[in-house]
C-alpha cells in the first residue's frame, strides 16, 4: 500500500458539524427565547454562521484565541437583536448551552461509517485530526460511535497549534509515529486541511463537499472526491 496512516479531519468530514449545529442553533434560539428580540430567527441564523465562519478562518491562522471566538460568535449575532443588552457573561451561557446541544447530536456525514469500516478492514492506522475543543470533541466522538476507529486523537489544542500551520503537522507525525512519505491527509477544508499538509510535505486528499475549485488552490490536492464513499476506489 501507498499509504499506512491516514490523518482525517473530524468536523464535515465525517461527523455533520453543519447539520448537527444548525438544528442545536434552532434549539439555543428556543431555550433563550430570543423571539423576544428577533421577529425573524432568520436574521439571528445568518449572523451567526457569517460571525462563525469569519471567527473560526482567523482562529486557524492563530489571530484569535479560543476565548474571543467563544465571545465574539454569539456577540455579533445576538448584536443584531432589538432591545437586547449583550454581555459577556451571556454570550458564554449561550455558547455553553449550544456545544451541549451541538456535542450530543449523532449525525454523521453520509458514507461515514461504511467508509471508516472499509479503512479500518484495509489495516490502515488513522488518526483524528481537529482543531476543534477537546471537551467537545469527546463528546461528539461518543455521539456518533466513530471513536474506536481511531488509533490517535490530535487536537490542536494538544499542539498548541492549529492546522494548517507545519508545526501542527510535525506533531501529529510525532504523536501518531507516522511517516511523512506514507500519510495521508483527508479533510473537507482547502485551507486547514489541504493546503496544511501540502506544505508539510503529507499528501492530501479533499472531500469537496463545499464544491470548491481545487485547480484555484495554491496546491492542488493529491486526489479529490465528491463523495466519502468515493475514497474507497482510491484506497
Amino acid at each position: 500500500m501507498r499509504y499506512k496512516d491516514l490523518f482525517v479531519d473530524f468536523d464535515d468530514t465525517l461527523y455533520d458539524t453543519h447539520g448537527n449545529a444548525v438544528v442545536a442553533l434552532k434549539e439555543t434560539f428556543e431555550a433563550f427565547h430570543l423571539e423576544r428580540y428577533f421577529s425573524d430567527p432568520q436574521v439571528f441564523y445568518d449572523a451567526y454562521w457569517m460571525a462563525n465562519i469569519d471567527l473560526w478562518s482567523h482562529y486557524s491562522k492563530g489571530d484569535i484565541t479560543r476565548d474571543y471566538l467563544i465571545v465574539e460568535r454569539f456577540r455579533r449575532p445576538l448584536s443584531v437583536g432589538d432591545g437586547l443588552t449583550v454581555t459577556e457573561a451571556f454570550c458564554l451561557e449561550m455558547s455553553d448551552v449550544f456545544l451541549d446541544f451541538c456535542s450530543n447530536k449523532p449525525g454523521v456525514v453520509e458514507g461515514a461509517h461504511e467508509l471508516m469500516d472499509y479503512l479500518k478492514s484495509r489495516g490502515y492506522r488513522m488518526h483524528m485530526t481537529s482543531n476543534g475543543f477537546h471537551e467537545v470533541q469527546y463528546k461528539k466522538l461518543a455521539a456518533c460511535g466513530l471513536r474506536d476507529y481511531f488509533d490517535t486523537i490530535i487536537l490542536s489544542e494538544d499542539a498548541g497549534v492549529n492546522k494548517p500551520s507545519p508545526l501542527y503537522f510535525d506533531f501529529a507525525l510525532n504523536m501518531s509515529g507516522a511517516e511523512r512519505q506514507t500519510t495521508l491527509m483527508i479533510g473537507d477544508n482547502m485551507q486547514t486541511d489541504i493546503q496544511g499538509a501540502l506544505h508539510a510535505g503529507i499528501d492530501a486528499l479533499l472531500f469537496n463537499r463545499w464544491g470548491v475549485d481545487a485547480d484555484e488552490a495554491e496546491k492542488r490536492p493529491t486526489f479529490v472526491v465528491d463523495r466519502l464513499l468515493q475514497i474507497k476506489e482510491l484506497l
